[in-house]
């Protein structure tokens, strides 16, 4: 059942759920920190509209640079700004940034420890048709790798939103990882959002389950499907929204390990570094526990329908059902 105590939208499980582009939300939050600080800047590499950027550009136009198609640039010239005072918010495809950029953003920013975001959009197999080299599965562990910086994943518009707001306040480097696709809408205005504090969105407080599922991003959503269905099946499920891969909120995932006894975590990225990877790394050093792992593995992406693609790399329900099930017999 949904934890009450996270506001969860009343039609969640739902089919005619409401989707919006999680991106939207950034857009939307992005005009919020704006206007609640001056010192924010925007610069984007030649997609402002794709980044929905657009909304901060006609709001602010003469706190927005557009740098063309040159991410290095993005990073290094935003280093310089918030070297100067300011907060600057780059974005770009997550492909381009950080994926072109990843040692100007290691060298200028991270190293200096500037409060720069790094905005990548259209993450993930779910971009489509662009195809494979278009489509970032690596960017959570090239950019969680890197010291001082802050690695978050959101799972709809509206926590896209609030995380906007909140990093703008962080004062360290962040980055930020958003979906194109439309996404059903999970959370509520009153939903609680921390960085840093992940939220058990399926399943009750002190209460044990059976399994345990550990996702982020717009995958968090398939996972509450999956949740809710199993419970014909008298498999009881508990639901971890991990919107921060870095810092890891230990706490929260040593509290549900104990509470199930095992894990499967679910992303939309490579099953090596990212999510999956932080939680078996902590896991490991103070109670192991059997977890299967959804995400990509060790594949390229390619072109086809969101949908067919989440399908193919075994992301979707049928294959969250079947990790479900499959670490309930290792227990």
């Amino acid at each position: 059942m949904k934890n009450s105590l996270q506001h969860l939208n009343p039609k969640i499980f739902d089919k005619d759920v409401e989707k919006v582009p999680i991106r939207k939300g950034f857009g939307e939050g992005l005009v919020l920190a704006g206007e609640a600080n001056s010192q924010v800047v925007g610069l984007c590499a030649d997609l402002t509209e794709s980044t929905q950027m657009h909304l901060f550009k006609a709001k602010f136009p003469e706190r927005f640079v557009e740098i063309g198609v040159a991410e290095q640039n993005l990073a290094s010239v935003a280093s310089g700004m918030a070297a100067m005072g300011k907060i600057p918010f780059i974005s770009s495809y997550a492909m381009f940034s950080p994926g072109r950029n990843w040692e100007q953003i290691r060298t200028t920013i991270c190293y200096n420890n500037r409060q720069v975001i790094i905005v990548g959009s259209h993450a993930g197999v779910s971009v489509g048709p662009d195809g494979g080299t278009h489509q970032a599965i690596e960017d959570l562990a090239i950019t969680r790798v890197i010291p001082n910086m802050t690695v978050i994943s959101v799972c709809d518009h509206i926590e896209a939103r609030k995380a906007t707001l909140a990093v703008a306040n962080l004062g360290t480097p962040v980055y930020l990882r958003l979906a194109r696709e439309k996404t059903a809408v999970i959370t509520t205005d009153e939903s609680p959002f921390e960085i840093g504090k992940a939220n058990l969105l399926y399943g009750t407080p002190d209460v044990k389950a059976d399994v345990g599922i550990v996702a982020t991003g717009a995958l968090v959503y398939k996972a509450l499907l999956v949740a809710e269905a199993l419970k014909k099946e008298k498999i009881s499920v508990k639901v971890l929204n991990v919107h921060t891969i870095k810092p890891l909120d230990e706490d929260a995932v040593l509290t549900l390990a104990k509470d199930c006894g095992a894990l499967v975590t679910v992303e939309e990225h490579q099953i090596t570094g990212g999510l999956g990877g932080a939680v078996a790394e902590y896991l490991a050093t103070v109670r192991p526990t059997p977890i299967e792992f959804i995400g990509v593995h060790n594949q390229f992406g390619q072109s086809g329908t969101p949908d067919e693609l989440i399908e193919y790399y075994g992301m979707g329900e049928f294959s969250i059902t079947n990790a479900v099930k499959a670490v309930l017999k290792r227990k």
